[in-house]
């Protein structure tokens, strides 16, 4: 399952600041169209049929299923975003 670091929570929770979005919503990552290794990040208010719903503290994830499976073994983490910038995510495998 993928691993939310402290700085990924972080930075999705900035991320919905000041976007109308129910208090369930979350980032959904999906695979992108015609390229699975791509993925696609974007805010969603609630999960599609089939995906795996990942929460830490007040922040959700949803994972689509290709995506689930691609990032089965790795952790999201981010650099946080200051003075309005967007955060940037990056994928790494987990060792051990």
């Amino acid at each position: 399952m993928l691993v939310l670091t402290e700085n990924a929570v972080a930075a999705i929770r900035d991320l919905m600041v000041g976007e109308d979005l129910p208090e369930d919503a979350g980032l959904r990552i999906a695979s992108k169209p015609g390229d699975a290794a791509a993925l696609e990040l974007s805010l969603a208010t609630t999960p599609e049929d089939g995906d795996q719903v990942i929460e830490r503290e007040d922040v959700r994830v949803f994972l689509e299923p290709t995506a689930a499976a691609t990032l089965d073994d790795r952790t999201l983490d981010a650099d946080v975003a200051t003075g309005g910038a967007t955060p940037t995510f990056r994928v790494t495998r987990r060792t051990g």
